[in-house]
């Protein structure tokens, strides 16, 4: 009995499976036991057959029975074994559904329903048409916001029960060809058909669900609304493998989001197109960052009043191999893959070192720079360029930051401090876009802001509509009435120009009063008094 029980302790101490510490300390007390009873010949095979049990249930064996000669040389002893074999059995249960399955819906989580969907694919015939969707709920940030994330979680349970309800009545006979539904995280969830009889049924499927969350749901004796933009892969026209699917079926759905949400809509060439080409405009926008591509230009700001040259405009430029880019074509990329920050850097420095020089050359006209979305959601940007003004000893009442007006009306309150910090160095602030966007006046009147400028929208027919004229006017008597100048860009005509200085606009910017031009030709051109296009405009 001895050597077999040290034999099985030897083994078990070798054995890699998280039972082994449980078995082995078990083992100890059973030989403790054996020793002090004094084991007969009956219960020292007792206790052999209790060993080897125990030496199954380390590798992982928890169902089979307790050997029958345990339970009659000892029963209680069998007892103990057969409750504990339970209760670990159970625990192991309860770890694997954590580890797998999502405890607010019950669904499998993203490893799960991964590994079900790749077992499918790989069992499945390489021909047979399936359909993988991608399910993101609209609006439900909002319910977590408004309602709290307890309302949420029982929302997203309700979700669930639809979704199923969806699967169950679209399910095929076949047990091997039952749809999978997962909860990947948040709001997100995907539902996987491994085969359909034709590619056409994956649009009934998904306009099944587009109407399942479009409808009302009862939660906390509240209505609350949502729907589901979703995308949908077909394989195997969109791809072989579940990366393939979930990259198309996920692309799908930011298209169905971007065209007004709460469609389906399937993947297409044209968006693999698009994905290839914003996969390689990032890579094009990070060797830009590396190899110093990126330049800055000024386009002139005059006084309405007599023509004067007060400050300019620094845009960004790209100089892309391919040709000169404008920030329409990148700047999008860049803050969607967090490059802008990259970008704000070298805007930051260049801006900076341009102020210093401009103030060593005596120039006297101010630099206004835009504030991107991702730069004023950090206090750390403006911080930064506080710096580097310092650093670089230019003068702050060179530089005005523009602020859109969508951006102005919702940044926080760290912002605005660190934005009224700058502004009590010098510098002067300007609301960007206005009239395009939802102001809040009593908030735009506590916002340390010196300049409006008016969107090119508002200003486009001052010249030949009345109602566009008298619209204009009362923007710019609105902004004088805020303390602030009334800066009109995006001026194409003479004629507009003229219209808004007798409406009482105060600085005119646009094309037909100057192109973007690169720093040399800006300060030959600043050394002018008026605008030549214009000065007729300005002689009455």
């Amino acid at each position: 009995m001895c050597a077999g029980g040290m034999v099985a302790l030897l083994t078990l101490s070798a054995a890699a499976s998280p039972l082994s510490p449980i078995v082995i300390a078990i083992c100890c007390a059973l030989f403790c036991w054996g020793a002090a009873k004094q084991a007969s010949s009956v219960q020292a095979g007792a206790l052999d057959a209790a060993i080897q049990r125990l030496t199954r249930a380390a590798h992982g064996d928890l169902q089979s029975p307790v050997p029958a000669e345990v339970g009659r040389a000892e029963p209680a002893l069998a007892g103990a074994m057969a409750k504990l074999f339970r209760q670990l059995h159970g625990s192991f249960e309860d770890v694997h559904r954590l580890a797998m399955y999502d405890p607010v819906t019950a669904l499998p989580n993203r490893v799960s329903f991964q590994r079900s969907c790749e077992r499918l694919l790989a069992e499945g015939h390489p021909q047979a048409v399936a359909a993988l969707f991608f399910i993101d709920l609209d609006r439900f940030k909002a319910v977590n916001d408004t309602l709290g994330h307890e309302t949420g979680d029982i929302l997203l349970g309700m979700v669930a029960d639809r979704i199923r309800a969806i699967a169950t009545g679209y399910a095929a006979p076949t047990p091997e060809s039952q749809p999978l539904i997962g909860r990947l995280a948040g709001d997100e969830f995907t539902m996987f058909f491994p085969a359909l009889a034709e590619t056409v049924e994956a649009e009934r499927i998904g306009r099944a669900i587009q109407l399942a969350l479009g409808e009302p749901f009862e939660v906390t004796d509240q209505e609350v609304r949502i729907g589901a933009s979703i995308g949908i892969a077909i394989r195997p026209q969109h791809g072989e493998d579940l990366a393939d699917l979930m990259r198309a079926a996920d692309a799908a759905m930011y298209y169905a989001k971007a065209q007004g949400r709460g469609r389906a809509e399937y993947f297409t060439d044209s968006l693999a197109a698009d994905i290839a080409n914003r996969a390689q405009l990032e890579s094009d926008l990070r060797q830009a960052v590396g190899k110093d591509q990126f330049a800055l230009v000024f386009q002139p700001q005059v006084s309405a009043r007599d023509g004067r040259i007060v400050g300019a405009e620094a845009l960004l430029r790209w100089r892309h191999p391919d040709g000169l880019k404008l920030p329409a074509a990148f700047i999008q990329r860049a803050e969607e893959t967090g490059l802008i920050v990259e970008i704000g850097d070298w805007v930051v420095e260049s801006v900076a070192a341009t102020i210093a020089r401009w103030a060593r050359l005596g120039i006297q006209q101010r630099m206004a720079v835009n504030i991107s979305q991702r730069q004023i959601d950090h206090v750390l940007f403006f911080r930064r360029l506080r710096a580097a003004m310092h650093a670089a000893q230019a003068p702050a009442s060179l530089l005005e930051l523009e602020i859109t007006e969508t951006l102005a009306m919702n940044c926080s309150a760290e912002v605005i401090a660190a934005i009224g910090a700058i502004r009590t160095d010098g510098a002067t602030v300007a609301i960007d876009d206005f009239g395009t966007g939802y102001s809040n006046l009593a908030r735009l009147r506590e916002l340390p802001v010196d300049r409006i400028k008016l969107d090119p929208c508002v200003i486009e027919k001052v010249a030949t509509d009345h109602a566009a004229r008298a619209i204009a006017q009362a923007v710019i008597a609105l902004i004088h009435g805020l303390g602030c100048e009334a800066v009109a860009e995006g001026i194409e005509t003479a004629a507009q120009a003229e219209v808004l200085r007798i409406i009482g606009c105060d600085v005119l910017q646009g094309y037909a009063i100057a192109r973007p031009m690169d720093e040399r030709s800006f300060l030959a051109w600043a050394q002018t008094t008026r605008v030549p296009l214009l000065s007729p405009a300005f002689g009455g």
